[in-house]
């Protein structure tokens, strides 16, 4: 089966799409998993859920989904996100929450086990280090599995949690148990502002990384012309 991992979609239409159209034009792709952040800091958020759900999809929840329907509070996030949050609550109608509502903040699917932050807190926490991945697959009851949250694209191995994170590197599935992050699709933050995501064929036993430029101008347009923040405009360019 080919599956199109993406994270942190952040109400991003236009990156939304165009990894859409890339991952079509690069052999396609059967279902998606989508690994939390749905909505959140972008334009769209209603339309990136009706993309989603528009397709064969697994979905769980990130932060910002509990938060823009209350299942979490706002305290602890930063202003602009906070505003971002309040401001997204608003536009959802009645199906989009209770869609919301329904996402588990994990999800075992076969081999893989999917979160937004790591399972120590499937919600909040950021998989950024080897410790925190040593308590992460100490966990994992999968052979591999993905996160979301951090929007930087790394693979932690079981085998080597004593040296530095591997990048946006292809890797076939063998017999090292993983932990690997697909980067976001709708706010990038490691300096290429390029939405990212992944491709998981799991007939050839290949995770590719990917990355596919996208109408950041637009996008930008529509975040000032819905009054957010102007911070969350400008930050996309630099992917940041």
């Amino acid at each position: 089966m080919r599956i199109l991992v993406v994270a942190d979609v952040h109400s991003n239409l236009e990156a939304f799409e165009a990894v859409l159209q890339d991952a079509r034009e690069s052999g396609g792709f059967e279902t998606v998993w989508s690994l939390g952040d749905i909505v959140g800091y972008g334009p769209d958020p209603g339309d990136c859920i009706r993309l989603l759900q528009s397709l064969q999809h697994l979905a769980i929840a990130g932060n910002h989904d509990f938060a823009a329907i209350g299942v979490i509070g706002t305290e602890d996030f930063n202003p602009f996100a906070a505003e971002a949050v309040r401001w997204t609550a608003a536009q959802l109608g009645l199906e989009e929450q209770i869609w919301l509502a329904a996402l588990s903040a994990t999800q075992v699917e076969g081999d893989f086990t999917l979160t937004h932050g790591s399972l120590i807190d499937p919600v909040w926490d950021y998989l950024v280090s080897s410790h925190v991945a040593y308590e992460h697959l100490m966990r994992q009851t999968t052979p591999y599995g993905f996160v979301g949250h951090t929007h930087l694209p790394q693979t932690f191995y079981a085998s080597q949690l004593d040296a530095k994170a591997a990048g946006a590197v292809d890797l076939t599935l063998d017999e090292r148990r993983f932990v690997a992050n697909p980067g976001s699709v709708g706010q990038p933050r490691d300096g290429d502002p390029r939405a990212a995501y992944c491709l998981l064929d799991t007939e050839a036993r290949r995770l590719v990384f990917r990355r596919v430029a996208y109408d950041i101008a637009t996008t930008q347009a529509k975040i000032r012309d819905a009054g957010l923040p102007e911070y969350l405009a400008e930050r996309l360019a630099r992917g940041r």
